[in-house]
């Protein structure tokens, strides 16, 4: 069976700052909000060279990057959050799978985003990081999209909780609105597996078993990225125990918790949904061993209806000199019908057995 990857993209050095990714010709574009429980500051199209004139260390920061095609960026903002290397590459890297990274007083998050592809059965990925540190949250994602979007209005806003909580509350946010994600994906699978286990029940074409086999590809795609997830948020548990990292708040662990308890969820929904692909599956191969039976019974009850006639006509094949009717002069037509009363009187004797 084909494996599927999170993307194609090629190996390099943990050492080597360069993107991977799909998205090669996306403009890196940056925003940054500044924000507290009274005032709000937003800028559009942020240099990240002026990142120390506007960070205020005594509200939240939020500096979120599109696009990862100029390392220049991402290398700055990590020389002001004094980040290693190493996390920089991860986040340039979308080959990696999701992991979370403590180091010092730095929390990486790296995360695939999924969403299913409107015009064809696949599965887009798209690779999110984050960097947590001192009231500052900084967001890497490979192309602009709106999976933030609300929560951009709540921060405008003042709805909700959002301004008068930390960095960590706000990761928490946009963590939660990426596993939104995977629940639009799955119901998405869902609608097209019981639209394709409808039309196993009227047709069963080789084309059936093979989009089954496609989705089944696509739920284990799922699974292999929610359960290094689940691993992450369950870390950050470990985190809370060992009480040295303080970027996180000790009133908001309970958040993370919840998005743990979600990717139990989701994987129990995929295991749900892997069983019904196998029902699908067999559902596919009973109706074809059955059109197959039906196919032999037929065949077995006509060669059933020839077989005694067979054996009239071989009896009068023979070639003996002295044989009885053969010189009648009715003998053919009778031997005629004959034949075809025995044919008659074994139609009915099946159809009454309900042979056919």
């Amino acid at each position: 069976m084909r494996k599927i990857k999170y993307k194609k993209g090629k190996k390099v050095h943990p050492t080597l700052l360069e993107y991977t990714g799909v998205h090669k010709y996306t403009q890196t574009e940056v925003q940054l909000f500044v924000y507290n429980d009274v005032d709000l500051a937003e800028f559009h199209e942020f240099d990240v060279n002026q990142i120390q004139k506007h960070v205020d260390y005594t509200k939240v920061n939020w500096l979120n990057v599109h696009g990862l095609n100029n390392p220049d960026y991402i290398v700055k903002i990590g020389d002001y959050l004094g980040v290693d290397n190493f996390m920089l590459s991860d986040i340039l890297n979308t080959t990696k799978r999701t992991k979370l990274d403590e180091y010092h007083d730095t929390l990486f998050f790296n995360i695939k985003s999924l969403l299913p592809d409107e015009d064809s059965d696949n599965i887009m990925a798209e690779q999110i990081s984050f960097l947590l540190k001192n009231g500052i949250l900084v967001s890497f994602q490979e192309k602009r999209s709106d999976f933030f979007t609300h929560i951009r209005e709540r921060i405008r806003t003042h709805s909700g909780i959002v301004r008068t909580k930390q960095a960590d509350y706000l990761l928490f946010l946009l963590l939660d609105a990426i596993m939104e994600n995977f629940y639009i994906t799955i119901e998405n699978e869902e609608d097209k597996v019981e639209e394709l286990i409808n039309l196993s029940k009227k047709s069963t074409e080789l084309s059936i078993l093979e989009q089954i086999e496609k989705h089944r590809d696509n739920y284990n795609f799922l699974k292999r990225s929610i359960i290094p997830l689940r691993d992450s948020l369950y870390s950050i548990k470990s985190i809370k125990d060992d009480n040295v990292f303080d970027a996180i708040d000790a009133n908001n662990y309970t958040f993370f918790e919840r998005l743990h308890q979600k990717c139990l969820e989701l994987l129990e929904q995929i295991e749900y949904d892997l069983t019904t692909l196998d029902s699908a599956s067999n559902f596919y191969f009973s109706t074809q061993s059955h059109k197959m039976n039906e196919v032999m019974k037929t065949l077995t009850v006509v060669s059933v209806f020839f077989m005694p006639l067979t054996f009239i006509v071989g009896i009068y094949g023979m070639n003996f000199k002295y044989m009885p009717e053969l010189e009648w002069e009715y003998g053919y037509f009778v031997i005629l019908g004959i034949m075809f009363l025995l044919l008659l009187g074994m139609v009915y004797y099946f159809k009454k057995k309900k042979w056919y």
